[in-house]
């Protein structure tokens, strides 16, 4: 077992070098921070805010319910359950890496085990791509993509090490699909608001 730990940790820097130390450009160098940064993204917040429950009613307002669930899950499992029982420190406060650290964010705090930016944005990914695959079956690998891309600036801009990024992703869609069976047991986003009206009028 402690040699299968020391091989997977191994593995996990060699990965982190390529990725964060060798892998670098000054394209991703201006947009990473963007990506990782929950500030960039709240347009995209205030859209579902307001496009949910116009298009779906009710069924709208329950799903933003679920959206903000699998965050509280998400945020509470990862941030305050998970990582102060690992204490992982996180590669830009690794005396070992200051020599290949390459920071373009401000130094992060807290342990690093797992990403609570991955597990919150995989959760809310999953929730959303199987939630809206009824509506728009085309939809589905943009929440996906866009999930993945904000783990990868995470280990881009030396924050964390991919294996959290990794452990984050896996507890991230299984709180999102769990959510979404959830939702779906109640409700519904395949139909419209307006036939809901519809119903109810006759």
């Amino acid at each position: 077992m402690q040699a299968f730990h020391t091989w997977l940790i191994t593995l996990d820097f060699r990965i982190w070098m390529y990725l964060h130390a060798n892998w670098r450009f000054e394209f991703l160098d201006v947009v990473m921070p963007f990506i990782r940064n929950q500030f960039t993204w709240a347009p995209l917040y205030l859209f579902l805010l307001v496009f949910m429950p116009y298009n779906f009613g009710k069924h709208g307002w329950i799903w933003l319910i679920g959206f903000l669930l699998c965050f509280a899950i998400g945020d509470s499992v990862s941030g305050s359950l998970i990582k102060p029982l690992i204490h992982r420190i996180r590669p830009c406060n690794d005396p070992r890496l200051a020599d290949y650290l390459h920071l373009i964010v401000p130094r992060s705090s807290g342990w690093s085990f797992p990403s609570s930016h991955a597990t919150n944005h995989f959760a809310l990914g999953t929730f959303s791509a199987i939630t809206l695959h009824g509506r728009m079956k085309w939809f589905w690998p943009i929440p996906i993509f866009w999930a993945l891309m904000v783990g990868y600036a995470q280990i881009y801009v030396g924050v964390h090490f991919p294996l959290d990024v990794f452990a984050g992703s896996l507890l991230g869609i299984l709180i999102g699909y769990g959510v979404s069976k959830l939702y779906h047991r109640h409700w519904s986003l395949a139909r419209p608001a307006v036939m809901d009206e519809v119903d109810t009028i006759d």
